[in-house]
């Protein structure tokens, strides 16, 4: 696609023209005799003020960084105890999402399909750019062991990582812009139903609409992703999928590791966490382990 990377250098060239300008304000409410947690604004393009939870442990660091990116919907909390015990955490809430929707509010449902029609026009071009801020700001702190940062989240994680190379692993599920307009062709659960509701209203742009999100799907990223990453898979024939995701985890530009999940809750954090744990080199942090002491 011709005009892939230029698109992708003009966002950086952006974002540097707009100091990040961060301003951390220690929350006395969320401070424990572990961590001490601030709330972080911190400027995008546009010129856009951001908003982030960014917890850090007590103690001599420097400590393993994780960065949590946004997921789809209009709030993100602040990070697990068992984060922010081991980690500097941030918690990003990009524009639109809750403490940080002035001047602009997302809609849920809406959001995916604002702009969608022109690249340049589509919210998720300024969204990835928050993200990437939020980056920025987790990799230069000097609190953080720039050798031990992870992410977590969807897409925005995935091409994050694909953006910003100084992430040492990514664990990656519920991919929402991977073959999306296949998707949507085969469900009508949400968010993905946002897509077919807009061509129900707009079916000449589908086309545009196909243009615009190739510049956002995560194999088109993938090759550039150097971090180990851990794919969470989902049952067979599903979308989700080991089928489903079989081209990226191919099309992965460093080691790729994949988790079928089991669908029990404990056990899938379990599991996951003991491999974000082992990747940044601190001790895992099961929720079963009483359980299991008891058996």
């Amino acid at each position: 696609m011709a005009d892939f990377d230029a698109y992708w250098s003009a966002i950086d060239d952006e974002l540097a023209r707009y100091p990040a300008a961060p301003e951390l304000e220690m929350s006395p409410l969320r401070k424990t005799d572990y961590a001490t947690v601030y709330h972080l604004k911190i400027t995008s393009i546009g010129p856009y003020r951001l908003f982030g939870y960014y917890s850090v442990p007590h103690g001599n660091g420097p400590f393993p960084g994780l960065y949590l990116t946004p997921r789809y919907g209009s709030v993100n909390h602040v990070p697990h105890p068992d984060d922010r015990r081991r980690y500097a955490v941030l918690q990003l809430m990009h524009r639109g999402q809750r403490l940080a929707d002035k001047p602009f509010a997302a809609s849920y449902p809406g959001l995916l399909t604002h702009g969608i029609a022109d690249p340049a026009t589509y919210i998720y071009r300024s969204i990835v750019a928050d993200c990437l801020r939020g980056a920025e700001f987790l990799l230069s702190r000097p609190e953080v062991d720039a050798s031990r940062v992870g992410i977590r989240g969807d897409d925005m994680a995935l091409l994050t990582t694909a953006r910003r190379p100084g992430f040492k692993s990514a664990e990656i599920a519920g991919l929402l812009f991977y073959r999306l307009l296949e998707a949507a062709a085969r469900t009508d659960n949400y968010p993905v139903e946002e897509i077919n509701d807009h061509l129900r209203g707009a079916p000449g742009e589908r086309d545009a609409i196909a243009h615009t999100l190739s510049h956002f799907d995560p194999i088109a990223h993938a090759s550039r992703v150097k971090a180990t990453t851990l794919l969470s898979v989902g049952d067979p024939g599903s979308i989700g999928g080991p089928e489903w995701l079989e081209p990226l985890a191919s099309a992965l530009g460093g080691p790729v590791e994949q988790y079928a999940v089991t669908h029990e809750g404990a056990t899938d954090h379990d599991w996951i966490d003991a491999w974000t744990a082992n990747q940044l080199g601190v001790p895992p942090h099961p929720r079963l382990w009483p359980i299991a002491a008891a058996d």
